[in-house]
Parts: structure tokens; C-alpha cells; sequence
């Protein structure tokens, strides 16, 4: 790495074991979760200008692969933030964009869900060297509100325990 690499995300390097904590329903009320296990390891790209996260998530309607791409520009100061996965491998989705203020991460983006717009943000925060959080959350009154729907929860492993 450059000695003018963003550092913001090498926390997230490495192996992980991944708790998954989701909303079986969003943006109607519900307080149904359900949980599942994934893997996931990040390595750094672009001289540390950004990173690759490969997951597996072992969905409960199926398992299955994805990448979030993580670029960031230094002259806006900002990350932007990709996600591709293989239940749809031709479409990048819209990128949150962000960066880290008080040790948490904060990613926004206009978006839309099932025909209708909405607001997402990311939320990463560094627990310790071993275990880390990125939340999701969706907003359809413009920010005012947010239901969040996705939790993951990174615990860091050995190399050879990951998928």
C-alpha cells in the first residue's frame, strides 16, 4: 500500500465468519427475523484505494455467492460502495457512498424497492481486531425514518476455515 492509501477498511481484511440477522419482510412492520450463517474475505485492490469483500451466504431459499466492491476517492474524501451477486450476475446494484466519522461508517444512497424509492445506508463499524458489524437499512419517507433489515456479524477465523 501507498503511504496516501485510505486505511478506513482494513479492519474488514481478512477471514471472517459471518452471522447473518435479516427481516423476513421489509418496509411493512415486521419484526420477523430469521438467521443464517455465510463466510466472507476482504483483501485490499487499487494499491489499498480499495478493497474486495467474496461472501458466501448460506441464504435460507439457497446459498450463494457475492462481492462487494469498495473504491475510494480521495480528492471527495468518500468511499462508494458496489454489490454483485451470482442470483443476479449482470447488475451491479446502486453504490452507497460515504466515509467514517467516530469509528462508524456511514454509506447512503437513492435507491428503489419493489417499484417504489427509497433510501439504503451501511452502516460498518470496527468492534475490535476480531469482530466487526455492517447493518442495512432502508428509508421510504426520505430519510426521516429508518427500518434496519440486514445485520451481519464479522468474527475473524483462520485462513483455512473459511469457504
Amino acid at each position: 500500500m501507498s503511504d496516501t492509501a485510505c486505511h478506513d477498511f482494513d479492519f474488514v481484511y481478512g477471514d471472517w465468519k459471518v452471522r447473518h440477522r435479516r427481516l423476513t419482510v421489509r418496509l411493512k412492520g415486521s419484526d420477523e427475523w430469521e438467521e443464517f450463517d455465510g463466510t466472507s474475505s476482504t483483501r485490499p485492490v487499487l494499491g489499498g484505494n480499495g478493497n474486495i469483500e467474496d461472501n458466501w451466504i448460506d441464504f435460507p431459499g439457497g446459498a450463494y455467492r457475492a462481492v462487494a466492491l469498495r473504491s475510494y476517492d480521495r480528492a471527495a474524501e468518500v468511499w462508494a460502495i458496489w454489490w454483485l451477486d451470482q442470483r443476479n450476475p449482470h447488475h451491479l446494484d446502486v453504490p452507497v457512498v460515504g466515509r467514517f466519522a467516530n469509528g462508524v461508517g456511514t454509506f447512503l444512497a437513492d435507491d428503489s424497492f419493489e417499484g417504489r424509492p427509497i433510501k439504503v445506508r451501511f452502516n460498518w463499524v470496527s468492534l475490535a481486531t476480531d469482530s466487526c458489524r455492517w447493518e442495512q437499512a432502508f428509508s421510504s419517507d426520505g430519510g426521516l425514518s429508518w427500518e434496519t433489515n440486514w445485520i451481519m456479524q464479522f468474527s475473524r477465523v483462520a485462513d483455512d476455515q473459511t469457504r
